[in-house]
């Protein structure tokens, strides 16, 4: 079978695939929560961008003046206080999630499995437990969102904007946070996959060392 083989082979087998497409989920993961954490202001932040965002916004926000650009400037600030703990979180939910699979990818090519195959059991029970745990994080994940975008910080800033005719402030969750909610699903049902084939291994393992004995 492809444990007995030399370690480097380990990374074509089924369950190293599977660990890599958590990589990658995880790695998505990351990178649509530092999207959903934006930047410390809207007002203060796009026109610091320059090119593009600089033009579509107006220049540096011509319709704000005065006292609409002092109150503009606090919700964006309350607005990304308000999201930080939630985009930290998920955040660092995704690290610990592209940590966990590199590891594995790692004992598999040293063959710990092979030498150990207890460990493969305690790697389906792991990846159980991380799958069902998903599911409670997804919501937590989302309900604080939507938490915020109902929150009168959030109404307050897309009324400002969209009287000054800008568009893209609204109270609803956007297209990065929308696609970490799917890759949290999929990621979720990628761990599942995983410890159907960790008991598949265990097997094979298992089934491998006796084979001297009854010779």
């Amino acid at each position: 079978g492809s444990l007995e083989r030399r370690s480097c082979l380990y990374l074509r087998t089924g369950r190293a695939c599977c660990q890599m497409v958590e990589v990658l989920l995880a790695a998505l993961i990351l990178v649509c929560s530092s999207v959903s954490s934006g930047s410390a202001g809207g007002y203060t932040g796009l026109p610091a961008l320059g090119g593009i965002y600089y033009y579509q916004y107006g220049g540096a926000y011509s319709g704000f003046s005065g006292a609409d650009g002092e109150r503009a400037q606090q919700l964006d600030q309350s607005f990304y206080l308000l999201k930080l703990p939630i985009a930290r979180a998920a955040m660092a939910v995704g690290g610990c999630l592209l940590v966990f699979p590199c590891v594995l990818i790692l004992v598999g090519v040293l063959r710990v499995p092979w030498y150990f195959p207890a460990w493969l059991l305690i790697e389906c029970t792991l990846y159980v437990v991380i799958a069902v745990c998903t599911v409670p994080a997804l919501y937590y994940f989302l309900h604080s969102l939507l938490s915020v975008y109902n929150s009168s910080v959030c109404k307050e800033r897309e009324q400002l904007y969209q009287s000054k005719g800008y568009q893209g402030f609204w109270c609803s969750l956007h297209g990065a946070e929308i696609a970490a909610g799917l890759l949290g699903c999929m990621a979720a049902m990628a761990y599942l996959l995983s410890a159907g084939l960790a008991v598949r291994d265990y097997r094979t393992v298992h089934e491998q060392k006796q084979k001297p004995l009854q010779l």
